[in-house]
């Protein structure tokens, strides 16, 4: 953990040129924000991007300014009002850009959609729930602050079909995994479930195995009554189907 007092700042003054020209260039909103924050007060916490500009998950405006190209040092710090751990960030040196990710995410086509659709069909990667393709959103496998885009053309193979509910849920657990955090191993992301949920070796580096499940229409009536009976043995649902399969 790191004593905030003690952090070096980076405002615009401290910034050479080309990282000042860098920071400059980024138009995206919530990144813009972080940026210019940065830019005048030297860093910016998590607790600054809720109370100040209002965002419930700070995490993702950092990773807005890191998808654009900005690389920023993430340090742990107690906050002086609440006493809890929070993040606290200032821009890095900028020969830590990594091929790739200059300029931030490139948006995708429709027909790259559609070509998703051809592969995988109309349904979340993660729970294999069919769905209408308006729910269905486009996301990197491996997160984009890994392997950025660096081949220049789009592999439908190096992306999956996520609803928005899979898409935070993914989101939350790479934001707390050591490689996306520390180690920036693609090799690690690809064997990971949030990647490869079809064939996985772990999940965020711990060996853990996890299925989706989803009752629709007359299959309601079954969740209810596993529910029900989960209950009456004072069990997380779960843990009862877990018992149940091993009996």
């Amino acid at each position: 953990m790191s004593d905030f007092n003690g952090i070096e700042r980076t405002p615009a003054a401290s910034l050479d040129q080309a990282m000042l020209a860098l920071c400059r260039s980024v138009d995206a909103k919530r990144a813009r924000i972080v940026i210019d924050h940065i830019l005048e007060h030297g860093i910016i916490t998590n607790e600054d991007l809720s109370e100040l500009y209002g965002y419930d998950h700070p995490p993702r405006a950092i990773r807005d300014v890191r998808e654009n190209g900005i690389p920023l040092i993430t340090y742990n710090v107690v906050s002086s009002k609440t006493g809890r751990r929070m993040g606290a960030y200032t821009f890095d040196d900028i020969s830590k850009i990594k091929a790739g990710r200059l300029g931030g995410r490139k948006a995708f086509s429709k027909q790259f959609k559609k070509d998703l659709i051809g592969l995988y069909g109309s349904r979340d990667t993660i729970t294999s729930e069919p769905l209408d393709e308006r729910y269905l959103q486009i996301d990197h496998r491996v997160p984009y602050e890994i392997a950025g885009d660096d081949g220049g053309m789009l592999d439908p193979r190096d992306f999956m079909l996520l609803d928005a509910s899979s898409n935070r849920a993914k989101s939350w657990s790479c934001e707390h995994c050591d490689n996306f955090l520390v180690k920036h191993n693609p090799v690690i992301c690809r064997a990971c479930f949030w990647a490869s949920p079809e064939d996985y070796t772990h999940i965020a580096e711990t060996p853990s195995r996890r299925v989706e499940l989803v009752w629709n229409g007359d299959e309601v009536a079954n969740f209810e009554r596993l529910k029900k009976q989960a209950r009456a043995h004072g069990l997380e649902l779960g843990s009862y189907i877990k018992r149940k399969l091993s009996e």
